[in-house]
């Protein structure tokens, strides 16, 4: 179960990312990392896998390399390093978006396992805002995404298409069912 571990987890979280909107919604970013934290945890999260859901995003978007020492002094390496699996990027200015994306979807082939379980919560957790947002917005929805229309569904497909190699990702059958149902949305399909 979780323990006050996870709590502090969820107020630091909490603190980090309080400024923070999700792209172009005007939702509170704290939404999003409750979100992810909680597909993860119906797919089987332990503790630390559940802290670092909440935390996936803190060493990209708030704080770099002093960000991750304080989660690694705060939950230890193994949580620091599921964050850092998930991170695409700690520098700024980023690199272009599709060299990062790139690089993240060859990551995933040698991922542990943990990091599978995170990532792929994160990425069902997206998808699933895209699909809502698409079915609101329509067409416009693409100007949130830096990589557009096009790039964005090939990220998303190609991380199911990578995922799918792992054979350990297990919300992988729901994570294809949105991406696809996204690709049918958006006249892909």
């Amino acid at each position: 179960m979780l323990s006050e571990r996870f709590t502090e987890a969820f107020t630091y979280a909490t603190q980090l990312h309080a400024k923070q909107i999700r792209k172009g919604s005007g939702v509170p970013y704290i939404a999003h990392l409750l979100g992810v934290t909680s597909i993860a945890l119906e797919y089987g999260a332990n503790e630390d896998e559940a802290i670092a859901a909440l935390l996936h995003d803190a060493i990209e978007d708030q704080g770099g390399a002093a960000t991750r020492e304080e989660i690694r002094r705060r939950f230890g390496d193994n949580v620091t390093a599921i964050v850092d699996g998930c991170t695409d990027c700690d520098t700024i200015p980023k690199p272009p978006w599709r060299q990062r994306k790139e690089a993240y979807i060859a990551h995933i082939c040698t991922a542990s396992p943990s990091v599978l379980l995170v990532s792929g919560a994160d990425k069902l957790y997206n998808a699933q805002s895209i699909r809502k947002d698409y079915r609101v917005l329509g067409e416009s929805l693409w100007e949130r995404f830096k990589g557009g229309k096009e790039g964005t569904l090939w990220y998303y497909r190609t991380l199911v298409d990578t995922f799918h190699k792992t054979g350990s990702i297990p919300m992988m059958e729901e994570l294809e069912r949105v991406v696809a149902e996204i690709e049918v949305l958006a006249g892909c399909r």
